[in-house]
């Protein structure tokens, strides 16, 4: 797990302490529990995951475009759906499906031993390399890749979280859980979307339905 971050955070303005603190209350009055989880998001700076010009909406919860059809998710959506990665204890390989702008990767790198990040647009994850690059976090892989592949080679993931909605549970996915491992997910196509979790167990996997949520889809491919 990482140590913690190596970047000044007094920040000022709308990127100060008092700004942050007003997002985790946000957080904790839409229920997120998980202190380890609240105090990693006060942390993360997230003003810096977008462009300077959305800097002073960065602690809003809410989405913001990151350029490529792409979105920064909301903060909600990024504490929930690690506190549900959590939930059952520690995680120390987890894979994220979608990099993004790299916030969410920072969050788990604090969080869990080993993050493995995919991303399917080259331009983003090179952004999202050089800010976790900036912020001392060096325990996150990258790869240019779709990411309902998953990682060849690799798999015994305790944790995989995907940042796109995709149509259905893909079993590319599923396959690559350790037992007692699980995958947060949003599932469905436009408003109809459902955040979702599926355990791996000795007898098999085991899915439940958590509440609504709402992403862009999880598209296949690549973009250079």
């Amino acid at each position: 797990m990482s140590s913690g971050l190596s970047i000044d955070l007094q920040g000022s303005g709308m990127t100060s302490a008092r700004t942050r603190e007003r997002l985790i209350s946000r957080l904790m009055a839409q229920g997120i529990r998980d202190t380890r989880v609240l105090d990693v998001m006060r942390q993360t700076p997230r003003h810096l995951f977008v462009d300077e010009a959305l800097a002073h909406r960065a602690y809003e919860d809410t989405a913001l475009p990151i350029g490529h059809s792409q979105t920064l998710s909301q903060p909600y959506s990024v504490a929930r759906m690690t506190e549900l990665l959590l939930a059952d204890g520690p995680r120390r390989k987890v894979l994220e499906v979608g990099t993004g702008s790299g916030y969410q990767t920072a969050v788990l790198a604090q969080l869990v031993a080993m993050v493995h990040s995919v991303e399917r647009i080259k331009p983003l994850q090179d952004k999202a390399r050089e800010r976790l690059g900036s912020l001392g976090l060096n325990n996150v892989r990258f790869r240019h890749a779709d990411g309902l592949g998953g990682w060849p080679g690799e798999g015994g993931y305790d944790g995989i979280i995907g940042t796109a909605a995709a149509l259905g549970v893909p079993s590319t996915l599923t396959d690559l859980l350790a037992v007692g491992g699980c995958l947060i997910l949003p599932v469905g196509a436009g408003q109809q979307q459902s955040l979702v979790r599926v355990r791996r167990t000795a007898e098999g996997l085991q899915q439940e339905v958590i509440e609504p949520a709402h992403f862009v889809p999880m598209l296949g491919g690549v973009i250079h």
